[in-house]
């Protein structure tokens, strides 16, 4: 036979406890890492400065590629100062922000860190490197922007996952549709950066905006 009175007095307890209750909402996983991490969210840093600071920037500090590559061989300051940025602490490269319009001459499509050379002078030689994704090598964007520095962050790390962000966040928008086949002879345009390049060897251009054949 049921034990009426033990139910009685279980509903009473119950009564009397949920008035008093606060549901508590089970976290997103995107608001569990932001808690994990301290707030500390660099994919969503970088997706709220891309299209309003990040784009225009580069759009309006990008000179032709020609000129900056001809400035940077000769006064490397000079080109810096006007077309460029580098952090102030420890020995940062210079990074130019630069603006590509030529032929693509040569691809690798096969490694995930796939990437076309560029002829911007006519002469049918590459002049630079652009890469294309998905895995995009360096921190150019991020380094290229006068706008954040390594004084924002607690520590290298933060930083190191913040320039990461740039690059997981160009791919998604960008990179990730751009055409795949049978891309040399076809028209390149892009507004982007590269690090100052070791000699000899080409730069290595990140692009933020990039169109392919048109």
């Amino acid at each position: 036979m049921p034990n009426f009175k033990a139910a009685a007095v279980i509903a009473l307890a119950c009564a009397i406890v949920l008035p008093g209750c606060k549901i508590i909402k089970t976290p997103t996983a995107e608001e569990a890492a932001n808690e994990a991490s301290g707030g500390f969210n660099p994919d969503t840093m970088v997706g709220e400065i891309w299209d309003a600071k990040v784009v225009p920037y580069l759009d309006k500090k990008a000179g032709p590629f020609p000129e900056v590559a001809t400035l940077a061989a000769s006064d490397v300051e000079a080109a810096g100062a006007k077309y460029g940025h580098k952090e102030k602490q420890g020995s940062a490269p210079w990074t130019f922000a630069t603006r590509i319009d030529g032929t693509i001459v040569a691809e690798e499509l096969k490694s995930r860190s796939a990437y076309v050379d560029v002829d911007v002078d006519g002469d049918a030689k590459a002049d630079v490197r652009v890469q294309i994704g998905p895995a995009v090598r360096g921190t150019a964007i991020r380094d290229s922007l006068d706008f954040v520095n390594f004084n924002e962050f607690k520590n290298q790390i933060e930083w190191a996952q913040y320039g990461k962000s740039f690059n997981t966040h160009l791919n998604k928008l960008v990179l990730e549709k751009l055409p795949r086949e049978n891309l040399v002879g076809k028209k390149v345009q892009a507004v982007g950066a590269y690090p100052l390049p070791a000699k000899g060897q080409l730069p290595l251009f990140v692009p933020a905006t990039i169109t392919i054949g048109g």
